[in-house]
């Protein structure tokens, strides 16, 4: 009995790391087709049972991950150097390849957060765990597109022989895409006008950053 749990275990477990090869691709030319259509399917899947939830696409958290997980092998693969280790904490962050897509992936999971959290504010919402949820799941899928664009281009950017210039593109073109997508989506959610939206969405965007250098230079020090 307790064999068969664990094949049936392993049956479940195979089937969703295979299924990801299909619905990874899916889910990314969902978002870049019409990222606003993305996120109000994520709003729509939160009221949907838990065991039918997202059944044809990857759910916006894991979405993140697996792009932050791909874009490590991407850094992989172009022998990106690695920091110098000028702390205890950088040195173990950098030990590992778990460590490492462990921290990036809290990392960029600031944006869809304080994303959030700045959309219910403007809404007069309580925040809570069953409030922030939605807005957050919708945010991760805007999130993981822009972290696979500042990645890519990043790695690229600390390659010498390859040109700096694409590499920086790459990253300013993913991050105006999605200001520009953030920009409609709260002009949407609160009824203001795109101008004034842009305005929410850069300001949240700059306290995420600063939110994100308030914990790197603590792990650089330490």
């Amino acid at each position: 009995m307790d064999l068969l749990k664990i094949l049936r275990s392993f049956e479940e477990f195979l089937f969703e790391a295979v299924s990801w090869l299909v619905f990874y691709p899916l889910t990314l030319w969902r978002i870049l087709r019409g990222p606003l259509a993305a996120m109000d399917y994520s709003d729509r899947e939160q009221s949907d049972s838990e065991e039918h939830r997202y059944d044809d696409a990857l759910s916006p958290p894991l979405f993140l991950l697996a792009t932050v997980v791909l874009a490590n092998l991407i850094g992989m693969a172009l022998h990106v150097p690695p920091p110098p280790e000028v702390s205890t904490v950088t040195r173990t962050l950098f030990a590992s390849q778990q460590n490492l897509i462990l921290f990036r992936s809290l990392a960029f999971s600031l944006i869809p957060l304080v994303a959030a959290v700045t959309l219910l504010r403007h809404e007069k919402k309580r925040i809570s765990r069953e409030t922030l949820r939605p807005p957050f799941y919708a945010q991760c899928y805007l999130a993981a597109v822009c972290a696979a664009f500042v990645s890519i281009g990043g790695s690229i950017f600390q390659r010498p022989e390859l040109p700096n210039a694409v590499g920086a593109a790459i990253m300013i073109g993913g991050t105006c895409w999605f200001l520009f997508v953030q920009s409609h989506w709260f002009a949407r959610r609160l009824n203001v006008s795109t101008a004034k939206g842009a305005g929410i969405a850069v300001w949240a965007m700059v306290r995420a950053v600063i939110y994100l250098f308030a914990i790197l230079i603590p792990v650089a020090l330490i």
